[in-house]
């Protein structure tokens, strides 16, 4: 199972705290943890402010810095996310095993044109997408690293041309890890950019992740000024990629985060999963480019 929550390693490690290692005291660490969390529901407008989420009974949200928290202290990873913050389910710790949030984030791309969307062939993208993460994982056994293999759609890419709202999940292996990995996505595109929603959890928990996300897709949205519809033509500008580039990694692609990825990579956290699938595919294909040119 990939590592997901690590509490106890947080506070002796990147905490550098000195707790006792005993059950009592995990407990209590862990209790005390979730008890300073600032979780708010109802209405909620993004720091950013393009866009409002109607946090209902079943969910709460934590803020940018609760966020972080959550994602170093709790989940293990580096510092330094830019979010607006994430999205839990209420009947669940986020520092239980089962637990699993959503990742709030937006990239200022420009306006991202569904033109192609009626025209995609997403089980050919889907190979793509697994080429250009095998090409990738040749490099990263050359230094040393598992490989991580896409297995298939654990639900298969669906636009809404009438929300501009898309979702899709993919099912992962991470080397000889057991358990495969759900990285379920939503996409919301707006005037300027695309929000960003993003979770990771065990395969085995689809069923109850695909429900729930589908109610964050429903409470999520642009505000008057920012949504898709408002766009300008004559100012605006347009993004590089459509919705084909959206969910083969277009967004992670821009990042130039290469010399970052296989070191990210083996820590196998949560929020690094989020970014570094994008950033296989791309890198793959810069692989195929090279030895073809060659």
């Amino acid at each position: 199972m990939i590592n997901k929550f690590m509490l106890l390693f947080v506070c002796l490690v990147v905490g550098g705290a000195a707790y006792a290692v005993s059950p009592e005291t995990e407990h209590k660490t862990a209790a005390e943890f979730e008890a300073s969390l600032n979780y708010q529901q109802d209405k909620i407008v993004l720091p950013n402010d393009v866009a409002t989420l109607a946090i209902p009974d079943n969910f709460r949200y934590l803020g940018p810095e609760d966020a972080e928290r959550v994602l170093v202290q709790a989940w293990g990873n580096p510092p330094g996310h830019k979010t607006l913050g994430m999205i839990f389910p209420n009947a669940i710790s986020p520092l239980s095993l089962e637990g699993w949030g959503v990742v709030v984030t937006y990239e200022e791309d420009g306006y991202v044109s569904d033109e192609d969307a009626d025209g995609i062939d997403y089980d050919a993208l889907l190979m793509q997408m697994k080429e250009g993460i095998a090409a990738a994982n040749e490099e990263r056994k050359k230094q040393g690293y598992g490989t991580l293999e896409l297995v298939d759609w654990a639900a298969k890419p669906y636009y809404d041309k009438e929300t501009h709202k898309m979702y899709w999940a993919k099912e992962l292996a991470f080397g000889d890890v057991p358990t495969h990995t759900l990285n379920y996505n939503i996409r919301i595109l707006g005037r300027r950019g695309v929000l960003v929603l993003n979770a990771v959890s065990d395969i085995n928990q689809l069923t109850e992740i695909k429900q729930d996300m589908q109610q964050v897709l429903a409470f999520t949205n642009f505000n008057k000024g920012h949504r898709y519809e408002d766009f300008d033509s004559s100012t605006d500008k347009v993004a590089a990629y459509g919705i084909a580039g959206l969910v083969a990694g277009g967004l992670a692609a821009k990042a130039g985060l290469f010399s970052k990825l296989l070191a990210l990579l083996i820590a196998g956290k949560k929020f690094i999963v989020l970014i570094v699938i994008g950033l296989l595919v791309f890198v793959g294909g810069l692989f195929k480019r090279k030895k073809a040119a060659s």
